[in-house]
């Protein structure tokens, strides 16, 4: 085992000692029972789940930005109500308070991982509270990582905890590689806050014997075992001259024969514009608005809404917005409506516009901020609507657009239907946006969250190139753009190939903006057009790659 494969999720070389977490906090034994003073173990039981609480705070404080926002997310579970409830229901009954909090948390552990999407992933954040909370009542150390070594290691788990990843700096880690995790994980996100290499999804890498020297490499996903001089010089040479590279190139996005494709950035409100407009971003082409409504019993004010919106269209002046409405539901629901109901499957329930349907007082108060707060700006507002189906669906949104004053309606092509159908969708709506993590989900049947699916989910696939085509094509019939902002606009090579198969601009985390705009920099829109060709004949992910960087020449003086 010299080599293993898992998916690259934030890029550069690190190199150092293997440190392998897999201690685990033991489950306190199922019959363990108080001594008969319930209301003195339930004061032991808020007591230590409030200290965990004010410790994640404390070192979200010292960490900031990005990890300061998910550590005190992590606080709110620890002090959420319906789990004290849990605890002191199960302490009431005679269970001693460790045993309470493990058995409160299994109960909420299990529905975040039947949810499936972006919940459960947060189930690793859910396992490190409790976790961190029974060691704080037994007595035992509290779980974690090194805070320091004699040189940066290379942290190795099944996932990692937010609490510990926060805290690390590139000083202490050289990259973080886990067996299970998502592109949407906390270990990615943290990672590429932290400019650390990161690979995920990497089968059998907790086996790596502690100390074992490794280099990993974020962008490729590769993580190679003691690896020789020759392989560290030349990992390290390609990726300093990859950066110099990037450093050089400038400016709007656009091929070498000077065809334009505006690369815009993916945003989760105000915090992520610093990163945007330092890597040069055009604009933003998808503004997540959920961000703004979860985790809390009302929904965010008229005030509120506004000026979360208007911060982000005055950092652009000139450029363009794309925001998406609120994509709630499934996978993301929201306190403060009702649930819809029992869903067997919500990824296929009320999510989306089905989800603002039902609820139109939500999407009029939000399409109402987003049009005053688009009064006065320099910015171009574009508002979209996501998991739209059918025309029928997207007349309706574009009433409502034009209703409450705003002129630029689109919607986000992620069900197969609206891309086989898009030739009708683009005569009623400005402008498509193809989020390429859905359409893969629904078009093969697999969990994006899924480590055991994951190449189901490779955006490569040929079938989802057709649908890329498919949709674009249609876009141009009517004059209409047709942008992407899933995870496939951030791979530089697939950039190319989008832009081949006639995407008209693409969006993405900031940090990936300048390998893209180096790419497309290297690459004529005909070249771009034949490695899109031969990319949708090949039969397989693998193959499709293979093929079309083999019309792409300029990949090999970046380094990719």
């Amino acid at each position: 085992m010299d080599t293993l494969n898992g998916a690259g999720v934030s890029p550069g070389i690190g190199l150092g000692p293997a440190h392998v977490l897999l201690a685990e906090i033991p489950e306190p034994p199922p019959g363990a029972r108080h001594d008969g003073d319930a209301e003195a173990e339930k004061a032991r039981a808020y007591d230590a789940l409030e200290q965990v609480a004010a410790d994640l705070e404390a070192r979200g404080a010292k960490a900031g930005g990005e990890a300061q926002d998910v550590l005190e997310a992590q606080a709110m579970m620890a002090r959420d109500p319906g789990l004290a409830e849990s605890v002191a229901e199960l302490v009431g009954g005679g269970m001693a308070a460790a045993r309470a909090v493990y058995e409160a948390f299994a109960g909420y552990r299990e529905m975040l991982a039947g949810a499936g999407g972006y919940l459960a992933e947060r189930v690793a954040d859910l396992d490190d509270i409790r976790d961190r909370t029974i060691a704080v009542l037994s007595g035992l150390p509290m779980p974690g990582v090194p805070a320091a070594a004699d040189e940066p290691y290379v942290l190795i788990a099944r996932d990692l905890a937010p609490a510990d990843t926060a805290v690390l700096s590139r000083e202490v880690v050289a990259a973080f590689v886990t067996e299970e995790g998502g592109p949407t994980s906390h270990t990615a996100i943290l990672a590429r806050a932290l400019g650390v290499p990161a690979v995920v999804a990497c089968p059998g890498v907790t086996r790596i014997a502690p100390g074992t020297r490794v280099l990993v490499d974020g962008a490729s996903g590769v993580v190679r075992l003691s690896p020789g001089e020759d392989e560290i010089t030349t990992a390290r040479n390609a990726a300093a001259a990859r950066q110099a590279l990037l450093a050089a190139a400038t400016g709007p996005g656009r091929t070498a024969d000077g065809h334009l494709v505006p690369l815009l950035a993916n945003v989760g409100g105000p915090k992520d514009l610093e990163a945007a407009l330092a890597n040069g971003a055009e604009g933003v082409g998808l503004y997540r608005t959920e961000f703004l409504f979860l985790d809390r019993a009302e929904p965010p004010g008229a005030e509120e809404q506004e000026a979360a919106y208007r911060a982000v269209l005055n950092a652009f002046p000139g450029g363009r917005v794309v925001v998406r409405t609120l994509d709630a539901g499934a996978d993301k629901p929201l306190a403060f409506l009702p649930p819809p109901g029992e869903e067997p499957n919500p990824a296929l329930g009320e999510r989306g516009l089905r989800m603002f349907r039902v609820h139109q007082e939500v999407m009029s108060a939000q399409l109402g901020a987003l049009a005053r707060a688009a009064a006065g700006s320099r910015a171009k507002l574009q508002v979209m609507a996501p998991m739209v189906a059918g025309t029928t669906e997207a007349e309706w949104f574009v009433r409502a657009c034009h209703e409450a004053g705003l002129h630029e309606a689109g919607i986000m092509i992620e069900i197969p239907a609206a891309a086989l159908r898009a030739a009708d969708l683009a005569r009623v709506v400005d402008f498509f946006s193809i989020g390429t993590n859905d359409l893969a989900q629904y078009t093969f049947a697999a969990d994006r969250q899924l480590a055991s699916l994951a190449s189901l989910q490779d955006p490569w696939q040929p079938a989802l190139l057709d649908l890329v085509h498919l949709a674009a094509t249609g876009a141009r019939t009517q004059a209409k753009g047709c942008g992407v902002c899933g995870e496939a606009a951030a791979d530089p090579v697939l950039a190319c190939v989008l832009v081949g198969l006639g995407v008209t601009s693409l969006s993405m985390g900031a940090p990936a903006l300048p390998a893209v705009r180096a790419t497309l920099a290297r690459h004529t829109r005909e070249q771009c057009e034949v490695a899109a060709t031969a990319a949708r004949a090949a039969p397989t992910a693998q193959e499709a790659r293979a093929a079309a960087r083999a019309h792409l020449p300029g990949l090999s003086d970046l380094g990719l």
